[in-house]
């Protein structure tokens, strides 16, 4: 499929439910209860070391990101894109720009976790460059495994992985 244009931005409060519902309905499905709730989403939106950043589309909301910056290591703990618009750059636009944050903030390393079943988001992003460094059994409220990948950036891209 062609790239589809996209505008990204840090996310406002009109965003937190949209947010909310497409984590209930593209990540947390099958899970118990719903875990990024809308009041989870503004909490995140208001923390100093978190950020919330949105994509759109001519048609309207396409995704988002949720990282937290720690002092060397960011980690994306959300991030989604609307089914309708995957597998047109706007993922790749969106971890781009995070990875281009994280850099201006002296990280040196993303870490994601996804679902062991979860095969699409395995494969995009190890054509980023991020390694499988595990799995986690029952990190999904002890229903499903995890697997856990990272990618080094910037000066640290360089050194061989420990």
């Amino acid at each position: 499929m062609s790239k589809t244009p996209c505008t990204l931005r840090l996310a406002r409060d009109s965003d937190i439910q949209p947010i909310a519902v497409m984590s209930r309905c593209l990540i947390e499905v099958g899970l118990r209860g719903w875990t990024w709730h809308p009041t989870r989403i503004a909490r995140a939106l208001r923390s100093r070391d978190t950020c919330v950043l949105v994509a759109e589309v001519e048609n309207g909301f396409a995704g988002f990101a949720i990282a937290e910056f720690g002092d060397t290591r960011a980690h994306l703990s959300l991030f989604a894109v609307q089914p309708a618009c995957q597998r047109r750059g706007i993922g790749l636009a969106m971890i781009e720009w995070l990875m281009e944050s994280a850099l201006t903030a002296g990280i040196t390393q993303i870490d994601v976790e996804m679902r062991s079943n979860n095969f699409a988001a395995h494969s995009f992003y190890e054509a980023l460059g991020f390694v499988c460094t595990g799995q986690v059994a029952g990190y999904y409220q002890n229903i499903e495994t995890a697997v856990r990948m990272q990618r080094r950036i910037g000066a640290m891209a360089a050194t061989p992985q420990q």
